[in-house]
C-alpha cells in the first residue's frame, strides 16, 4: 500500500474514515471478485448502514436530558428531516439512497444522473431533480465510489448553484482513493468527506485499486 499517499491525506481537514471492527470481514466479501450479486449487495447494505449512521452523526445536534427508567441520560437530537436531505450521483449512489431512506425514511431525496466517459474518464451532466429550497438546508451527497473525483465535483458544483453552502455538505462514500480526495479537497475544501476506505489509488482505467469492481453493476447485478 502506498501509505505515505494514505497518510498524506491527514493534511486535508474534513476526511473522516469510519473507524470500527466490522468493516474488515464486510469488506472481505464485497471485494471478493467471485461474490454473486445478491451476497454482494447484502453485505453492501450493512457496512453502508454503518456509513450512513456515521454520515448523519456528523449533522449539527441540539442536547437534550432524557429520563431513563434509572436516572437520567445526556443525549442530544438530530435536526428535524426537514433540514436535511439526499443526493445521490446515479446509478450507484441510490444504493446509498436505499439504506439512508430505511435508516431515516422522512429525509427528502433528490437525484443526479453524471456518466463518466470511459474513454476519457471525464464527467458529464444528464440529469438533476432536487428537493425544494435545497439551499436552506444540510445535503448528504452519496456515490458509493469516489475515483478521480470528476463526478462528484460536477455534483457539488450542482449544489453550488443551487445555493447550497459548502460547509453543508457531507459527501459519503464506501472506497475512495487519494486521487479524489484531493481533486475533491482542492475544488471545495469546506465540504465532509466521510468513507468506509482509503485504497490505494487508481490503475490506467481510471479504476480504484484495490477497490472492489464497478459497484453499480455488482450491486444491482448487471456486471458482465
Amino acid at each position: 500500500r502506498n501509505w505515505a499517499s494514505i497518510a498524506g491525506m491527514s493534511s486535508y481537514p474534513g476526511v473522516h474514515v469510519l473507524e470500527t471492527h466490522a468493516l474488515t470481514h464486510l469488506f472481505t466479501v464485497i471485494r471478493d471478485e467471485d461474490t454473486p450479486p445478491t451476497l454482494f449487495a447484502d453485505y453492501a447494505r450493512r457496512l453502508m448502514t454503518l456509513l450512513v449512521e456515521e454520515g448523519i452523526a456528523y449533522l449539527p445536534k441540539e442536547a437534550r436530558t432524557v429520563a431513563t427508567p434509572c436516572g437520567e441520560f445526556e443525549g442530544e437530537d438530530l435536526p428535524d428531516a426537514s433540514e436535511v436531505c439526499a443526493v445521490s450521483i446515479m446509478r450507484a449512489g441510490d444504493a446509498l439512497l436505499e439504506v439512508l431512506r430505511r435508516v431515516w425514511p422522512g429525509v427528502p431525496a433528490g437525484k443526479m444522473l453524471i456518466q463518466r466517459d470511459e474513454t476519457t474518464a471525464t464527467p458529464d451532466l444528464y440529469y438533476v431533480k432536487l428537493p425544494h429550497r435545497i439551499e436552506t438546508k444540510w445535503v448528504l451527497l452519496l456515490d458509493p465510489m469516489l475515483a478521480t473525483g470528476g463526478s462528484a465535483n460536477v455534483a457539488i458544483t450542482k449544489l453550488l448553484d443551487r445555493g447550497v453552502r459548502p460547509e453543508r455538505i457531507i459527501f459519503l462514500n464506501v472506497v475512495c482513493c487519494p486521487e479524489g480526495i484531493r481533486t475533491v479537497k482542492e475544488a471545495h475544501h469546506e465540504v465532509k468527506i466521510i468513507t468506509c476506505a482509503i485504497d490505494d489509488g487508481l490503475d490506467e482505467r481510471k479504476y480504484i485499486i484495490p477497490g472492489l469492481g464497478d459497484f453499480g453493476d455488482r450491486y444491482f447485478g448487471t456486471a458482465e
